[in-house]
């Protein structure tokens, strides 16, 4: 799993805790956590989640990840009961007419995930 574009801001008002939990649920590992903000890993890569509380700045809140397999996330996501957790739904992956696949939801704390398949290259 690689992990790009990585912006994760938890919007004022929403609940960070809960968006931490909802981040190590899916596997992510917490390196740190003080004040507002959190170090992630996932695979190679390290990103922070914030509790932020700049208005401008929230329009532009989202993670893109890039996955080896599309499929075995969506499993993985299911096999979770994300629902029953959260307050969130998942729908299937979405096929857009140009062939790409995206798992799109947002999480407990308004961050919109964008969950793609990695181009072999």
């Amino acid at each position: 799993m690689k992990a790009v574009k990585l912006r994760p801001f938890v919007p004022s008002g929403q609940d960070y805790t809960l968006a931490q939990r909802f981040f190590e649920e899916l596997g992510f590992t917490k390196l740190y956590s003080d004040d507002g903000l959190t170090i992630f890993r996932v695979g190679e890569l390290e990103f922070f989640l914030q509790n932020f509380h700049n208005r401008e700045v929230q329009d532009n809140y989202m993670l893109d990840l890039a996955v080896e397999d599309l499929d075995q996330w969506w499993e993985h996501l299911q096999s979770l009961d994300l629902e029953r957790k959260y307050p969130i739904k998942l729908k299937e992956p979405t096929v857009y007419p140009w062939g790409k696949r995206e798992i799109n939801l947002i999480d407990p704390a308004g961050v919109c995930w964008h969950i793609s398949e990695a181009s072999k290259s």
